[in-house]
């Protein structure tokens, strides 16, 4: 299958991989060039027959995926993926000859199913990654492990550890379709508005008029802010990027007015910096989170707790207003119109009510 030769002091391997003839130097020792030899002709024989190319540890490829997202992802996906990993971790106790990625089957990822749904750890991701009760994972939950096992294993496909990935196809869970997100009516909106602090309005007015996610607000400076064009660039910072590509969002005519009062007033921060710094310090989503649940209470708005509502707020009025999906989704940034399918269903009474504009009478 091939040869060994040398020129000069240097000896080199003479091998053909899929037809191409590759040579290669391996140094001054005749015993070394064969015992290279040997090991690409194995290594070209087990890829022919579909084995595994390499071999690696599965600690080892956790630690280099881990590696791999803090240098390509945004800190909070690192975390996610770093959750998935530790609960997968958790299954191979249980099945210690599961010890490199190559050995990893369909069987294994249907047993990891079994593992998790029949596990007494927490499962609250993708919403918090801080495991500390002891609920059954959702449908939803287990679907976005499996989701973020693909993607890790998808490296393993391409970094050319395995052949293939075990969990393309695997069967998924069946998760409600039909619950719809909760968010607010007209008035509950009133209501939040009435009772936020001054300092606040601005932040949570901006969160209903704009859709935008909650980090995006954080880092939302005032060299994003174009008020002669009436838009809002949600983009990469130094240290950041959005969730999904950048995009722009148009400012509504109040929303504009508020933004020049905004920018009117004094702060103690340079016009570059960010946008909102209530109190004196850069909002952050924690803190804004416990905000909102105390205006809620003041306001008697109901099973409103979370920032993301507002957002869902933010994407079903319009819907309500007849904007069509596909200009949503952009609003929205959503890389999937599949995503921003779930606001079609929002407001049944208002489609009910819609067919009536039809001019079609009775003769």
């Amino acid at each position: 299958m091939g040869s060994i030769y040398k020129r000069g002091k240097t000896w080199y391997i003479d091998v053909r991989v899929k037809g191409k003839r590759v040579r290669k130097r391996v140094g001054t020792s005749k015993k070394m060039a064969e015992l290279a030899l040997k090991d690409a002709e194995v290594n070209i024989f087990r890829d022919k027959f579909g084995a595994t190319p390499q071999e690696i540890n599965l600690d080892d490829f956790f630690l280099r995926v881990l590696d791999h997202s803090r240098a390509e992802h945004r800190a909070s996906t690192t975390d996610r993926y770093r959750a998935v990993i530790e609960h997968f971790r958790s299954f191979l106790k249980q099945e210690p000859k599961l010890v490199l990625l190559s050995d990893i089957c369909v069987e294994h990822i249907d047993r990891y199913k079994v593992f998790r749904l029949g596990c007494s750890e927490s499962s609250s991701l993708p919403h918090s990654i801080n495991q500390t009760d002891s609920r059954t994972p959702s449908a939803y939950t287990l679907n976005f492990e499996l989701d973020v096992l693909r993607l890790v294993l998808n490296l393993g496909v391409k970094w050319g550890y395995i052949k293939e990935n075990p969990v393309v196809g695997i069967s998924r869970p069946k998760t409600d379709k039909g619950k719809s997100p909760r968010f607010l009516t007209e008035s509950e909106c009133d209501r939040l508005l009435n009772h936020c602090p001054p300092d606040l309005y601005p932040v949570f007015f901006t969160l209903l008029c704009t859709g935008m996610r909650k980090a995006e607000l954080e880092h939302l400076q005032w060299g994003d802010v174009d008020l002669r064009r009436r838009k809002i660039a949600i983009r990469a910072k130094e240290g950041w990027r959005p969730k999904t590509n950048e995009r722009e969002i148009s400012i509504s005519d109040p929303l504009l007015d508020m933004l020049k009062e905004m920018k009117k007033r004094p702060t103690k921060l340079s016009p570059s910096d960010y946008v909102f710094v209530p109190r004196g310090a850069r909002i952050s989503k924690n803190r804004l989170r416990r905000e909102l649940i105390k205006i809620a209470e003041a306001a008697d708005i109901p099973d409103l707790t979370k920032l993301h509502t507002l957002r869902h707020t933010f994407a079903s009025h319009l819907v309500m207003a007849g904007v069509d999906l596909p200009t949503v989704q952009r609003l929205m940034g959503h890389s999937d119109i599949k995503t921003t399918m779930i606001y079609a269903h929002l407001a049944p009474d208002h489609l009910a009510r819609s067919v009536n504009k039809l001019p079609f009478k009775r003769q």
